[in-house]
């Protein structure tokens, strides 16, 4: 389905008690719904959202601030120099070519206003960062919900 700026409109379907940040305000649903997005918004799915004691590697750091971008649009100036400063550390910190150009796409996303995008790039890096660490324990990406969206960027 296309809207009438010409662009595909974005389907969401949402369980009972599910939340979903759009343009900063926090809704819950109190039953099952699908919703359609038929112009631009920025918005943040509740299994997406990483709780501040889940920010236990550089990457997860990263996809905090770079999240708070999308959920506080007051504070988004701030959440912005944040996310910049994060970032240019982990370019000294990092030495594996693959999580490093990931890095410079999530620069280039985040300076186009792609935040979300950004996002999934961070989230699908997360493996990569557990092996360079040596972990044994994999560390879970954000965690996912049966059919929480139809429309996954």
């Amino acid at each position: 389905m296309t809207t009438n700026n010409g662009k595909s409109a974005i389907r969401l379907s949402l369980r009972a008690g599910e939340k979903i940040y759009i343009n900063g305000a926090v809704l819950k649903s109190d039953r099952k719904v699908s919703l359609e997005l038929l112009n631009d918004a920025t918005f943040l799915l509740e299994n997406h959202v990483l709780q501040p004691d889940e920010t236990t590697t550089p990457l997860r750091q990263l996809y905090f601030a770079a999240q708070m971008i999308l959920i506080e649009p007051a504070l988004k100036e701030q959440a912005c120099n944040t996310f910049a400063q994060m970032l240019k550390g982990m370019f000294v910190a990092f030495r594996d070519a693959e999580i490093l150009n990931a890095l410079k796409l999530v620069d280039e996303l985040v300076h186009n206003g792609r935040v979300f995008e950004a996002l999934k790039t961070i989230r699908a890096q997360y493996q990569r960062e557990v092996e360079l660490m040596g972990e044994t324990v994999p560390v879970a990406p954000a965690k996912q919900t049966e059919k929480s969206t139809e429309a996954s960027l």
